[in-house]
């Protein structure tokens, strides 16, 4: 279970998130919905310790994640282009390489290849694994970093935005994905969404943030136009 609790972040003298408490379990796809600016993305990065918080602090399983624990997959993919569709998936067994065997893509072992393999067969692109990066569509290329994701070995999936550039069919196909791996592999993912639909489709439970506060948690199926409505300001008396 990963659970953040109390987490408050400031800017400062902005309070962009106020205490918020979210858990995801294994096998559950938690969307995160609201507003441009409700503090979706900053909550994500404080789960993953990019962001420092005012307050509040992420466990994992009861203890404080490790560096291998927490898989990021984001908006911008982060793909080395020019290199082949394998290699990118093998970087993310980086972390648990001697540092000799992790200076070139050469270097990579042949189990960590044989389990990059293994990754791009689970996301639909094993055909694809001497190609370089570069050419393949945004919808693929997100496919591998989630692949590159499971290379890692993490309980946790983050991601950041991770269909707001691709086109529907591509955005069902990772969002499909997504849910997907955290039902078959019990991993616990967080998805920051934009899209209420894609959300209501393919998500076990949504969260909704307005003004850094948690105003809804449940089930997909809960109606979340309240998050996007214009504040109003109040009158002064």
């Amino acid at each position: 279970m990963l659970a953040l609790t109390g987490v408050t972040v400031r800017y400062g003298e902005r309070e962009v998130l106020h205490g918020v408490d979210i858990t995801v379990a294994p096998g559950e796809l938690l969307a995160v919905l609201g507003a441009n600016g409700c503090g979706k993305s900053t909550l994500l990065r404080a789960a993953a310790g990019l962001q420092p918080m005012t307050a509040g602090g992420v466990t994992l399983a009861g203890r404080q994640p490790g560096p291998l624990d927490i898989a990021l997959v984001f908006q911008q993919i982060h793909l080395v282009r020019r290199r082949s569709v394998l290699d990118n998936v093998c970087a993310g067994a980086l972390g648990r390489l001697p540092l000799r065997r992790s200076l070139t893509p050469a270097l990579f072992p042949r189990e960590v290849r044989e389990e990059a393999m293994a990754c791009l067969d689970r996301v639909g692109l094993a055909d694809r694994a001497h190609d370089r990066a570069g050419s393949l569509s945004g919808g693929q290329q997100q496919r591998v970093a989630v692949a590159r994701a499971l290379c890692q070995r993490a309980p946790v999936v983050l991601a950041d935005e991770p269909v707001s550039a691709l086109d529907p069919a591509a955005s069902e196909q990772v969002l499909a994905l997504l849910a997907e791996l955290a039902h078959d592999e019990r991993l616990a993912v967080l998805a920051v969404l934009h899209q209420p639909s894609l959300a209501a489709r393919h998500a076990d439970r949504i969260v909704g943030l307005r003004e850094g506060r948690v105003v809804l948690d449940g089930p997909a199926r809960l109606n979340t136009d309240a998050l996007y409505e214009p504040r109003v300001a109040k009158a002064a008396p």
